[in-house]
């Protein structure tokens, strides 16, 4: 008897160590055993054959009325129902040599009871509560049913195990039954939850069943500590704050390190998290100029205005000559440069009858050339015109070959041909009498007019 006993209090405490993480609703089961102790005398029972006290009377008197046998001498095992509710069944046995005041030859004592258990208090390390329940009781081998009452608490010392004392008072129904008060004191043993990552949160209330985690978090991890469960953590294996998503932010700019294209930089969100120490709207470290001020599409760099003129060489037809704002860049064409562009132009000399420019208008042509060079944007016509000597067909078509003529030249001299139109007006604009030779010398001419 004595080495099952400790065979049994060896077997419930290693059930109780693979078992160490629990709540009641978590691990259901309970496994109690430990000695018990019979005492007849503070029952008030004026019906027994034996003499007893009035009810408590004495009732810690061990000496004297107590039966206790001096091993394991009750088992029993509950199940958690819910709500504070236990269940359970309880087999206890002894030997009476103390019936009240009378001394008796080792009396055997067996019972078996079923018990139904209310936890005052729950998860606590000290847990009073209450029983009742009914059972069969032997002694001596006669038998008798009981209805029982008692009192009692554990104490925790983990979640599985732990220590009660209880005490219960059992009535016998029939007369020949005996009354009596049952003690207990022993060990408990609660088990049955399931934790599959050992993390001390059983599995019905871990968020993360497979992986072990917080109690704080419902079992879920908090790989990088920072307070913030890996699940919500953007940056899990990485240390950082609640308003960065739990990632780091080593510049401390708002942008999370991740997200922040100069993570050691503090810069503007708009720029991915770097600085702009211009203000243009590009990044430092993709701005040619970072500490002047200038456009995305040049670089970051102002555009230049190479020739003073107020319009940038961007937009600036002709941007290494001044010009006007209205003229995109490029210097307008005065009347004074028209006047001086004809009064050129009418100086140039041809052959008589012919479309041949005479050697000696050279130097004029090259002024004419100059001035165009000046407006490099600007476009021209060359017109053609004769006096009235001779048949305006034939005056038609030489003031067209004069004006031709003179176009082929400044183009072979490098005036773009897209700018040079020609244009032989024959005798109908005469800017002077043909009845006389001085008008008409003025009226074989050559002009080179703007077009507007």
């Amino acid at each position: 008897m004595k080495h099952l006993s400790k065979l049994l209090v060896v077997a419930l405490l290693i059930i109780g160590a693979n078992n160490l993480q629990a709540q009641d609703e978590n691990n259901p089961w309970q496994v109690s055993f430990g000695v018990n102790a019979i005492d007849v005398w503070p029952t008030n029972d004026a019906s027994a054959a034996y003499p007893t006290g009035t009810l408590f009377d004495e009732y810690f008197n061990v000496s004297d009325h107590w039966n206790i046998l001096p091993s394991v001498s009750y088992i029993g095992v509950s199940r958690y129902i819910g709500d504070g509710f236990s269940v359970g069944a309880r087999g206890s046995l002894n030997r009476i040599d103390k019936l009240g005041d009378v001394s008796v030859d080792d009396l055997s004592h067996y019972a078996i009871d079923g018990t139904i258990k209310y936890n005052i208090l729950r998860n606590t390390k000290l847990d009073p509560f209450i029983e009742v329940g009914g059972g069969y009781t032997w002694v001596d081998e006669i038998g008798a049913g009981t209805v029982n009452g008692g009192i009692g608490f554990n104490y925790w010392f983990s979640d599985n195990i732990g220590v009660v004392l209880q005490t219960s008072y059992k009535h016998a129904f029939e007369d020949y039954g005996v009354k009596h008060f049952q003690h207990l004191g022993g060990i408990n043993v609660r088990f049955g939850g399931t934790d599959t990552d050992g993390d001390g949160i059983y599995d019905k209330d871990d968020a993360c069943p497979e992986v072990a985690g917080l109690e704080a978090f419902n079992g879920c991890p908090d790989s990088d500590g920072d307070g913030i469960e890996d699940g919500k953590d953007s940056c899990p294996n990485e240390a950082g704050s609640k308003e960065m998503n739990g990632c780091p932010d080593a510049d401390g700019d708002g942008i999370a390190d991740k997200d922040d294209a100069c993570p050691n930089e503090a810069g503007k969100a708009e720029l991915a998290g770097c600085p702009d120490a211009d203000g243009d709207g590009v990044a430092d470290k993709d701005d040619q100029c970072p500490n002047e001020a200038g456009p995305a599409e040049n670089g970051g760099c102002p555009w230049p205005d190479g020739d003073g003129d107020g319009v940038l060489d961007k937009d600036d037809q002709c941007p290494e000559v001044a010009g006007t704002v209205a003229n995109n860049g490029c210097p307008e064409v005065t009347e004074e440069v028209q006047k001086q562009l004809n009064d050129y132009a009418r100086t140039i000399l041809f052959d008589t009858g012919k479309s041949s420019i005479k050697a000696e208008s050279t130097s004029v042509m090259v002024d004419i050339i100059q001035i165009l060079n000046e407006y490099p944007t600007a476009k021209f016509t060359v017109e053609g015109h004769t006096d009235s000597v001779g048949s305006a067909k034939l005056n038609q078509s030489l003031s067209d070959k004069r004006a031709n003529a003179v176009r082929d030249f400044l183009i072979n001299e490098g005036i773009g041909s897209d700018r040079l139109s020609a244009i032989g007006y024959g005798e109908e604009k005469p800017i002077a009498t043909n009845n006389t030779r001085a008008g008409r010398a003025q009226n074989r001419r050559v002009e080179i007019n703007l077009i507007k």
